[in-house]
Formats: C-alpha cells, structure tokens, sequence
C-alpha cells in the first residue's frame, strides 16, 4: 500500500530521517514538495490541513502523511497546532510574511514553547523587503533573479522553465538543505532556529556559476552567444523526421567528434566547426542530417555511446525507458506510477511502500 496522506496505517517508516518529527502547514507548489522529500527519507510528517484541503490533491507529492484537519483561526485550533510544534523537530510553513505571527504560530511564540525547533518558512520573496508581502509565482521569482532572460530563443519571448527552477529548485530543495543544516547546527549547541527560504535567495544561488564567470569573459546570458542556451550547435535540441527531437549535449571535443562521426558527418575540420562564428552554419548541417531519420532511430544509432545524444521523451514516455525502470526511478504499476525517494542511501534507503 502506497502511504497517502492522512492515511495512518502506512507501511513502518524507513530511512535516514526516521525519527525526524516534522509539521506540516499545509500549502501549495515547494513546501508539500519538501516535505515529500523529508518523508520519503523517513521522517514522521503531521500535515495541519484547513477543510476541504489546500485545493490541490496530489497523490504523489501529499504521500507518507498524517493529517490533522484544524482550523487555525480558532483558539482550539490555535492550541492544538501548538501541541503538535511542542513534539516537533521541524515545522514547515509556506504563507506570506506575518501570518502565521497573526494566527498566533510565530517563531517567537513556537520557539518560546519548544527551543529546539528548526522552523521552515518557505516564500517566493522572502522574509524581508520591498515585495515580501506581495504576491508572486515562480515564473515572477526567476524573472527577478535573471534566470528567465537567459532562457528563450534569441529575439523571441523568455519560455517558463515549467515550475521546476524557482518553485522546486530554487524553493523546496533549498528549504531541505536549510532545514538538514539547522539540525546538524542544533547538535552543537542543542537550539533551534528560522530558516528563512526565499525562492529568489534559491535560485540566485543558482546562477552562482554565471555570476563567477561573466565578469571574466568565459560566459555569457547573452542567449545568441551562451553555449549552454541551446544556441550552440553541440547544446541544443534537433527535430527529426517524425516532429520528435533528440537532445545533444557534445561539449567537449572527444563527444562532439564521436557525434559526427555516428551521424556520418565527413570532415577534417570537426574542431572548427564549433567555433561560435560557425554556429549557424554548424546548426543547419545538423538540423539536415536529424531530419533525415526518426528519434528512435537516431536513439538506437547513439545507444551506448559516448555523443552524448538522448532522446527527448514526454513525460509518459519516461517512466518507461529502460534506464529508468532498470533503477526503478519510477515505482508501481502502468498507470500509477510515482518517482522514487531521492537521493539513495547504501545503508538507509527511503521508501515510499512496504514493498519497495
């Protein structure tokens, strides 16, 4: 049976973090996403849902729960919800900056009441600042950050990296890390603290790689020049002969002289082929030679070599690929498929299931 939340007869926990107490203030987008991760490592997640839930079921991201239904804006409530931080560990919270102050769950008073609380707050602009208390999505966050207008086709639109860089990237993985670093802090000197997560803090820690190297020349966000903005003729993707794409990552000159080579490509002039002036040309003799055969034809073409050429699956079509299932990066049946705990531990491993 897989664990769903509010189900309280899941499998016996198992993991690094069993014994790890956390709460969970029910949200949306990044905070359920890191409390996922803490629960499928082993961790004991009580969710403090409203009724009716947060408006977004998710069977996937709400599993390995237990829930209590509070209304928080009672003293009942209120109470209640302080009872379960006294025998917390870690409590998760995503609402904007003086809510919870407001309901009467603020740090102060949480803290006051059990010290050695780490206490997770999870916003897209933080604690502090001219926007905190404004609204804002993920696509708002890493417009500010400028991690979207490095990421579009040269002259066109920015294109939303779905939720994954701001939301989950920049936020829930953030969060976790914050939160496993103030329980390691909290052995030495036996106090909890805040953890103060903002998704723009995330994601422009980010981009500390192009913060190192812009200023030295050896990159640029400029999307017509940048290598890696798929501009590039050996980082990008190529349509083939069916309208699906293959993805080509040949950065380095072994892997891009090994790609031509399997594409049939003759040449003696592979290295200046790459040259940034050449980008164009390059790209137009690619895009003529992908074309010229289907994407599973190009994948068993690739298979097993060092091109660094790989399909472009869909989503469904992922969960099926033989790596993955090799792995068992997805787990269940056809159908009800669910990513595995990640990452995975030799002696400790997560699970989601009595069976995994």
């Amino acid at each position: 049976m897989t664990p769903r939340a509010g189900d309280l007869t899941v499998a016996p926990r198992s993991g690094p973090l069993v014994g790890l107490r956390v709460v969970e203030f029910t949200g949306i987008g990044p905070g359920p996403h890191c409390a996922m991760l803490l629960a499928d490592l082993g961790a004991d997640v009580v969710r403090i849902d409203r009724k009716g839930g947060n408006g977004w079921p998710n069977p996937v991201v709400d599993r390995g729960r237990t829930t209590r239904i509070l209304d928080l804006r009672t003293a009942e409530g209120r109470d209640a919800a302080l009872a379960l931080c006294d025998d917390a560990d870690v409590v998760i919270e995503g609402f904007r900056p003086g809510v919870m102050e407001r309901l009467g769950l603020g740090p102060d008073i949480v803290l006051g009441r059990n010290p050695r609380l780490v206490y997770g707050r999870m916003t897209g602009w933080g604690q502090d600042g001219p926007r905190a208390t404004t609204a804002g999505h993920d696509i708002n966050y890493i417009a500010l950050t400028g991690a979207l207008a490095a990421i579009g086709a040269p002259g066109q639109r920015s294109v939303p990296p779905l939720n994954l860089v701001g939301d989950f990237g920049g936020g829930s993985l953030f969060l976790a890390f914050g939160i496993m670093a103030a329980l390691w802090e909290r052995e030495r000197s036996g106090l909890g603290q805040v953890v103060d997560a903002a998704i723009v803090d995330g994601v422009s820690s980010l981009m500390a790689t192009f913060a190192g190297l812009i200023p030295s020349g050896r990159i640029t966000l400029d999307r017509s020049r940048n290598p890696l903005a798929g501009t590039a003729p050996y980082y990008r993707t190529y349509l083939c002969a069916d309208g699906r794409e293959v993805s080509v990552g040949a950065i380095e000159p072994q892997f891009w002289a090994e790609m031509l080579r399997l594409l049939g490509v003759e040449t003696d002039d592979a290295a200046s082929m790459r040259d940034e002036a050449r980008w164009g040309e390059t790209a137009l003799l690619l895009e003529r030679t992908f074309a010229s055969r289907t994407r599973d034809e190009w994948s068993a073409v690739f298979a097993g070599s060092d091109a660094c050429v790989t399909p472009v699956l869909t989503f469904a079509e992922a969960m099926s690929d033989q790596h993955l299932l090799d792995r068992k990066t997805y787990l269940g049946a056809d159908g009800s498929r669910m990513p595995a705990p990640a990452p995975r531990f030799s002696r400790t491993p997560g699970r989601i299931d009595d069976t995994v």
